[in-house]
């Protein structure tokens, strides 16, 4: 690739490194039924090593300047679509594709992140895994526990749907161009949901973190918050708490009653 041209508006940072390439590819384990879904192949470093599971592997790839080192790795259960995956009308593509259990897999340019993670969940694709490599300031968000800087909005967002964890740390000399930035490879496992209204708590929960430094009480305006202090209280909380001290349980009891009393609107 020593004539390749990096668009630095894709976020392009090949990944290099054979070892980082094998410890993201095992870990997952699909069957040969199952479907991956890889999101920015870039060269393919990770569709070569995808295809010894003998699965079904769909990947968008934006770049089409990368159809030399793509398209042979192209056959009857490859398939390399050239579209934006944000925009591409993935439903209607697995659609196209008999398959058991759904992989998401990927090396995510950090200004995209977070709206594919989020079409993820509002298309409820539910895939049993996803495993991507993000900036490392952005797993630390996204693996952040309560009480910490880093946890905000998309981390409680995130821990409503799956159970996440790292899998490594990634240098940035592994990469071709050199980032200036490290970065880490997470794993989102999918888990059970709670019966909710997820557009609402989604609203609630981004009115909790309307101003990040604020208590919940100047950012629960709208709300009727008299009727959430025995549930604060109750996990040792306060209206005078921030949104970063919760948890995930306490976010879940506080919309319920909010949007109860509220008839499922703020006031």
């Amino acid at each position: 690739m020593s004539n390749f041209k990096f668009k630095k508006k894709y976020g392009q940072n090949f990944l290099q490194d054979e070892t980082v390439t094998e410890r993201i590819v095992a870990s997952i384990n699909p069957a040969k039924e199952d479907l991956i879904i890889e999101i920015g192949p870039g060269a393919g470093a990770l569709t070569k090593k995808l295809k010894r599971y003998d699965c079904n592997v769909i990947a968008f790839e934006i770049d089409k300047e990368v159809q030399k080192y793509l398209d042979p790795l192209s056959n009857k259960k490859t398939k390399i679509i050239y579209e934006d995956f944000l925009t591409s009308d993935v439903q209607n593509r697995l659609k196209e594709v008999e398959f058991k259990d759904l992989y998401i897999i990927g090396n995510l340019p950090y200004y995209i992140t977070t709206p594919i993670l989020e079409k993820i969940i509002d298309l409820n694709l539910k895939p049993k895994e996803v495993v991507i490599m993000v900036q490392k300031d952005v797993a630390d968000r996204f693996l952040a526990k309560p009480q910490s800087r880093e946890y905000g909005y998309m981390t409680v967002l995130l821990s409503l749907h799956f159970n996440i964890s790292k899998i490594v740390d990634v240098d940035k000399r592994a990469f071709k161009p050199i980032p200036k930035v490290d970065s880490t490879v997470i794993k989102f496992t999918h888990k059970e949901t709670p019966d909710i209204d997820y557009s609402k708590f989604k609203e609630f929960l981004k009115d909790c973190f309307r101003f990040k430094r604020k208590t919940l009480n100047n950012n629960l305006y709208d709300y009727n918050r008299k009727d959430l202090e025995p549930i604060l209280h109750s996990r040792e909380h306060s209206l005078a708490s921030r949104a970063e001290e919760l948890n995930l349980e306490t976010f879940i009891e506080l919309s319920q009653t909010a949007l109860k009393i509220n008839g499922g609107n703020p006031e």
